[in-house]
């Protein structure tokens, strides 16, 4: 079926405020096909995917072994019974994830930065198990922790920051911030996560004004104002969670300052609170570790899995501690308070298996780190190289492993959003696909699968180094 006809039958069929279509054609392609680094349209056009799907295909589009333990599934067992009977895969994904998370952190693989007195030093010196809600999409995961904090603190209130995106079922809405979301259904939100600034760390910048020189300061002094309002929140006693992403990828490929969580797992410690991490998108070596945590050797009490976890199979996981969870959830009697149909479905969590295991055995996660280390140094030479031919610019720079941002904005400080959106379309026609992020889509973000090349990204980085200037001409126009 050609694009034209598979874009007529959306326009026709399809809810509104979905698939977004550019009048003149220009956006989106029709994928038809996917293997590896490369997607082909419904033309046969190639495509070299910078985005791994929204993160979604680590070890490449259509993996032979995910797809082989999918189909083999399949044709074992199609559909399971949820929380009523269960299945082998399931018993071992939720075995494997534990070993992952923490087990792994408590044989040393993430040490705790915390004192010898702490809890968190406590909790790894006792057996250090996971145990896990099997979900379907992200958003859910995040749904399945912030019940457990309820649960298990007895307390309603959650501390989220702004810009966060946690999803947008309605338990997860109340923490993303962006208003674009939220603002159309807050009627009926409950509303019982307060926000706090998210303290970034500074970016590699270029062009002009691009180093202010208050900067070097900014972020310490941000991350001590951050956790004085969590820690005056927490004093009040109705807080029982901090749900936080290790990095901000919706909203711009915002890092943290260095030490940040760790500062946050302390504040957790000292109030009684669980200290919830979002790696839906960070994790399974996105940021060159297998968790983005793991930079500030931080364990939480409970983490947010998806994207990446199966390579294309929609599956997500909230693992806790045991502790917590055994804390927070009663044990069964016949009719289970939290579940789904399609809760642990087989097909899922064989391809989740498959998954992560290819992501050990070809050391992937290691690939992410050495080719996030080049990618960011490209970037940032990329971006001192377009800036003397758009001199109306700022480039910045920001980063860790395959999870990297380019942020444009004009001499005067203002998002240039149509800059970007215009170099994502040229980019698209020239054969790269690259996705917009920020609250204001002026970061083009760049989220490969983490079999990338250093070849591919030079490629990729030479297409963008002629499409910014020519881009930045039109758009300035005459002058």
């Amino acid at each position: 079926m050609s694009s034209r006809k598979v874009l007529a039958m959306l326009r026709a069929f399809e809810s509104r405020n979905i698939t977004f279509q550019a009048e003149d054609g220009s956006w989106p392609i029709v994928w038809e096909q996917a293997r590896g680094m490369y997607v082909r349209d419904a033309e046969g056009r190639r495509y070299l995917d910078l985005t791994a799907a929204f993160g979604v295909a680590a070890a490449g589009h259509a993996h032979r072994a995910v797809v082989r333990a999918g189909r083999a599934q399949m044709g074992r067992l199609l559909h399971a019974m949820g929380d009523v009977h269960p299945h082998a895969r399931k018993a071992e994904l939720v075995r494997a994830l534990s070993a992952i998370t923490f087990e792994r952190w408590q044989r040393g693989t993430a040490p705790s930065p915390a004192g010898p007195g702490s809890k968190q030093n406590r909790w790894r010196a006792a057996p250090l198990t996971g145990k896990s809600i099997l979900c379907n999409s992200g958003f859910e995961a995040v749904e399945a922790a912030l019940k457990t904090a309820l649960l298990a603190t007895g307390k309603p209130g959650v501390i989220a920051f702004e810009r966060a995106y946690h999803g947008l079922g309605y338990g997860a809405l109340n923490t993303t911030h962006r208003s674009h979301f939220r603002s159309p259904f807050l009627r009926q939100l409950r509303q019982f996560a307060t926000f706090v600034p998210f303290p970034a760390a500074p970016a590699r910048a270029a062009g002009t004004q691009s180093a202010p020189s208050a900067e070097p300061a900014a972020p310490s002094v941000a991350c001590a104002a951050s956790c004085k309002e969590i820690e005056r929140l927490l004093r009040r006693g109705t807080c029982g969670a901090i749900l936080v992403e290790p990095i901000q990828v919706r909203g711009g490929i915002n890092v943290p300052v260095p030490g940040f969580l760790a500062d946050l797992r302390r504040l957790c410690d000292r109030f009684g609170a669980l200290l919830i991490l979002d790696e839906i998108y960070t994790g399974f070596g996105r940021t060159g570790r297998w968790f983005a945590c793991e930079h500030d050797a931080v364990v939480p009490d409970l983490i947010c899995l998806g994207k990446a976890l199966t390579g294309g199979f929609p599956l997500s996981a909230c693992v806790g501690r045991a502790e917590v969870m055994d804390r927070a959830w009663p044990p069964s009697t016949g009719e289970a308070i939290h579940t789904s149909t399609f809760l642990g479905h087989p097909v899922g969590c064989a391809m989740a298996l498959a998954h992560i295991e290819e992501i050990r055995r070809s050391r992937l996660v290691e690939n992410s780190a050495r080719r996030g280390r080049f990618l960011l140094a490209r970037l940032a030479d990329l971006a001192a190289e377009v800036c003397s031919a758009a001199p109306g610019m700022r480039l910045d720079v920001r980063g860790l492993g395959l999870v990297a941002g380019l942020e444009f904005r004009l001499a005067d400080g203002k998002p240039a959003t149509q800059m970007v959106l215009e170099c994502i379309t040229r980019m698209l026609h020239r054969g790269f696909l690259l996705l917009p992020e920020g609250e204001a889509s002026n970061v083009i973000a760049f989220t490969p699968p983490l079999i990338v090349t250093e070849r591919q990204l030079e490629g990729a980085l030479a297409a963008l180094a002629e499409v910014i200037p020519s881009a930045y001409r039109q758009l300035s126009g005459p002058g």
